[in-house]
């Protein structure tokens, strides 16, 4: 198993730790209830350093990443990150990423964990423009600094005023005696904050450095575990559960990054099934009753009969109601729209509802 510049940090603090795309990771440290309110309501971080980070470098360099993502990454200027994803050549999708413009010839697309070396290959091979690729995944850490309190926290650490950093922008700069960081106004909570990209060498540095500046809001570590509740209560994907090969972005609701003004890998044939209009959608629910979806749990009608599948679920932390995720025929799609999560013998009501949960 990997580990990452921060690993035994989480060991000392006493996290649960678990492997996760073949690394050693914090799955919880006080409890997911107790760290999703602490970044809802104040700040925590995230070691996220799994990431897989390549930096694309050279004239030619937008024109693969217009190949081989669905966002119009034309659109992208110094400064500026995007959502993404790589679509495959049957519907599905390779991964979903960030794609973030350094300078006109050198950008930084950061991808799954558990997809580096898939989505590796199948960049390299569309390269056939002569672009320089390199995987700074293993020389990288990612901390995620998330909640209403992250901003005030990191302010005390650099002279870059990042109030001015809008979201899915970024900045580089000096963060904590540390040159060329880059501080990005992104995240996968839904609660603000940053993610900051560090070298190794300097990971355990600037988390102690983080903690301290972040002492008087009781900044907490938060584990993968509170990370997956928080996006869910957004309606945030979640590739291999909502995201997978199989899945069509149009179906996933990404049609909003998948963008026909250009063509790129599949778009012909997704854009004739937008025309056609999609048989099945990705839809937020929430159960009437007790109970908690889990994913492949089967959703039916009224009658029984199989309509979908459920792909992510919890009982939500800040809105102490189950909810979840999950395909459904087009037909039961529409908000309000009553459904039933087959769970165990019973069949339990939820409603349709649009994204974030309330």
């Amino acid at each position: 198993m990997k580990t990452t510049a921060l690993t035994q940090k989480h060991i000392d603090l006493g996290a649960k730790m678990v492997p996760f795309a073949g690394y050693n990771m914090p799955v919880q440290y006080e409890g997911v209830n107790v760290e999703h309110e602490i970044v809802r309501n104040g700040v925590g971080v995230f070691d996220v350093s799994h990431m897989g980070e390549f930096l694309l470098k050279g004239e030619k360099a937008i024109d693969l990443i217009q190949k081989v993502t669905s966002n119009d990454a034309s659109k992208l200027y110094d400064g500026r990150a995007q959502y993404s994803c790589l679509p495959n050549n049957e519907g599905g999708v390779v991964d979903d990423l960030l794609v973030y413009r350094i300078s006109e010839i050198e950008y930084l697309l950061v991808v799954n964990a558990s997809n580096i070396k898939k989505d590796w290959d199948w960049i390299a091979s569309h390269n056939t423009f002569g672009v320089e690729m390199e995987d700074i995944s293993d020389s990288i850490s990612l901390l995620a600094v998330q909640g209403p309190k992250a901003l005030e926290t990191l302010q005390k650490l650099t002279s870059v005023n990042l109030s001015e950093v809008k979201y899915y922008h970024f900045t580089k700069g000096e963060f904590a005696g540390v040159d060329n960081v880059i501080l990005s106004a992104t995240g996968y909570t839904g609660s603000g904050g940053f993610e900051l990209y560090i070298p190794n060498d300097v990971a355990e540095q600037v988390w102690d450095a983080i903690f301290k500046a972040g002492d008087e809001f009781d900044i907490k570590p938060i584990g993968l575990a509170a990370r997956d509740t928080l996006r869910l209560e957004m309606g945030f994907c979640l590739y291999g559960n909502d995201i997978d090969d199989t899945t069509s972005p149009l179906e996933a609701g990404l049609g909003w990054i998948t963008k026909f003004t250009k063509d790129f890998i599949n778009s012909e044939n997704l854009k004739a099934q937008k025309e056609a209009g999609i048989t099945k959608k990705l839809v937020g629910f929430e159960l009437l009753e007790r109970g908690i979806p889990r994913h492949d749990y089967a959703i039916v009608d009224a009658n029984g009969n199989n309509i979908g599948r459920v792909t992510s679920g919890t009982m939500a932390p800040s809105l102490k109601k189950p909810i979840g995720m999950g395909y459904v025929n087009k037909e039961f799609s529409t908000e309000d729209s009553t459904i039933y999560i087959q769970i165990r013998n019973k069949q339990i009501p939820a409603k349709v509802v649009k994204f974030p949960f309330k």
